[in-house]
C-alpha cells in the first residue's frame, strides 16, 4: 500500500513552510542526516515569472531547501532547462531571491553517467548529480502537456537528462507516445526519488507546459513516496481519468502501481475538470495514407505570427529539424515533425500551439480516430 497526502495550500510562506516540512518529514525525514547530499529537482522549464505557472513556485523550493538545512543536509537545486540560461531562469522565476542567504548550491545539470535501465533502452545517460545524490526530492509543477496530456512527478524527472540529449531521445522515440512514456518511467526509476511533492497551488491547464498554457488556481500540494501513485492521485483530483496519462499506464504494466492507495489529508476535488490539450492519434486509417495524414491532416504545431519574434529557440531545439524560418516567419515540415511539441515548450513568447486542421477532424471521424 502506498500513502499519498493532499494538503490545501497557498503561497503564504507562513502557512506553506510548515506544510512542506510536514510532508517531507513524512516521506524522507529519516533519510536525511548531517552532511547528506540532497538534490531538489523542481520544474525549471524556462525563464518565467511564478504567476505564469510554468515553473515550480520558488517558495515551494525554498521551503524544501530549508527543511534539508534544518536536518543538517546539503541541498542542491538543479535542472536541465529546455531553453535559456540557468541564471536567467533563477532570476526571472524568483528562485534566486527566494534562496538568498541560504546555503544552497544552485547549478544546472552538466555531466552525465550511463545508467542501465533494461529493455528496450538498455542504458540512458542521466545527470551525474541526480544519480550520485543520497536523497532526491522531486518537486514537479502540475501542468498540462501537449504531448503527454499532463506533466507530473514521473515526467518531471526527464529534466535529469542533460541538455540536447532530451531532444535526441524525443527523436529516437519518434511519434510513439507510449514508447516515450516508457522512457520517462525508466528515467524516473533510475533517479528513484525519495519523495514527490507536486506544486498544484497554482497549476496550469490548456496548451501547457510552456507559456501557451493557462494558469489555474487549484490550491493543493500532493505528496508521496511512489511517483506513479502521486501522479494518479493528481489526475483524479483534476477530474482526469488516470489511464489517459500514458506514464500511469506503463507504470501499471510494469507492476509499479500499488493496488491500493492510502489517501490522507484533505479530501478535495477540482471544481471543474482541467481544460486539457486535444490528444489526437498521430496516424489513423489506411497505412498507405499515413504520410499524407501526418503532413496535412493530424494535429500539429502552429504559430501565431503576431506573437512570434523569430528568436530561434524553436528551430534550434527541434529534435526532428522540422522548423525553418524566413523574414516573414517560421515554417514547419509536417512530414518530418514527430509531434513532440518541444517547440511549444520552449517558445518564450507563447506563440506556438497545437492545432488540428479542420479536414483532419472530418477525416478522423470517418475513420473512427479517437480524441
Amino acid at each position: 500500500m502506498s500513502r499519498v497526502f493532499i494538503r490545501k495550500g497557498t503561497y503564504d510562506y507562513g502557512t506553506l513552510r510548515p506544510q512542506v516540512f510536514a510532508l517531507l518529514d513524512e516521506f524522507c525525514g529519516d533519510r536525511i542526516g548531517r552532511g547528506s547530499r540532497v538534490l531538489l529537482k523542481p520544474n525549471l522549464l524556462t525563464a518565467a515569472v511564478p504567476d505564469r505557472a510554468v515553473v515550480t513556485h520558488p517558495l515551494v523550493v525554498k521551503a524544501a531547501a530549508e527543511y534539508v538545512l534544518k536536518k543538517g543536509g546539503r541541498p542542491q537545486v538543479s535542472d536541465s532547462p529546455g531553453t535559456g540560461s540557468f541564471d536567467r531562469i533563477l532570476a526571472e522565476s524568483g528562485l534566486r531571491e527566494a534562496l538568498k542567504g541560504l546555503d544552497v548550491d544552485c547549478r544546472p545539470f552538466k555531466t552525465s553517467v550511463q545508467v542501465k535501465v533494461g529493455e528496450p533502452f538498455k542504458t540512458i545517460e542521466i545527470a551525474e548529480d541526480a544519480v550520485r545524490a543520497e536523497v532526491v526530492i522531486n518537486l514537479p509543477k502540475m501542468k498540462t502537456h501537449s504531448q503527454m496530456l499532463l506533466t507530473l512527478g514521473v515526467k518531471n524527472l526527464f529534466g535529469c537528462v542533460v541538455g540536447l540529449r532530451k531532444p535526441e531521445w524525443h527523436f529516437r522515440t519518434g511519434v510513439d507516445r507510449e514508447m516515450f512514456a516508457r522512457l520517462l518511467l525508466a528515467v524516473c526509476r533510475a533517479v528513484n526519488p525519495a519523495v514527490t511533492l507536486i506544486d498544484g497551488i497554482l497549476a496550469m491547464e490548456g496548451q501547457g507546459p510552456g507559456k501557451s498554457g493557462t494558469p489555474r488556481e487549484l490550491g493543493l500540494l500532493i505528496a508521496g513516496r511512489d511517483p506513479a501513485a502521486v501522479d494518479m492521485t493528481a489526475c483524479r483530483v483534476a477530474g482526469v481519468d488516470p489511464d489517459r496519462v500514458l506514464t500511469n499506464v506503463v507504470a501499471r504494466q510494469a507492476g509499479l502501481v500499488p493496488e491500493t492507495v492510502d489517501l490522507r489529508g484533505d479530501r478535495v476535488q477540482a471544481s471543474r475538470p482541467f481544460d486539457l490539450p486535444l490528444m489526437t492519434p498521430l496516424v489513423f486509417g489506411p497505412k498507405g495514407l499515413h504520410r499524407f495524414m501526418r503532413s496535412y491532416l493530424v494535429q500539429r504545431p502552429v504559430c501565431a505570427e503576431a506573437l512570434c519574434r523569430l528568436c530561434g529557440e524553436c528551430w534550434r531545439y527541434c529534435p526532428a529539424q522540422a522548423i525553418s524560418h524566413g523574414k516573414k516567419g517560421i515554417r514547419f515540415d509536417y512530414d518530418a515533425c514527430i509531434r513532440c511539441y518541444c517547440c511549444i515548450e520552449v517558445c518564450p513568447e507563447g506563440a506556438l500551439r497545437a492545432k488540428e486542421p479542420l479536414p483532419g477532424k472530418l477525416v478522423r471521424r470517418v475513420f473512427g480516430g479517437e480524441r
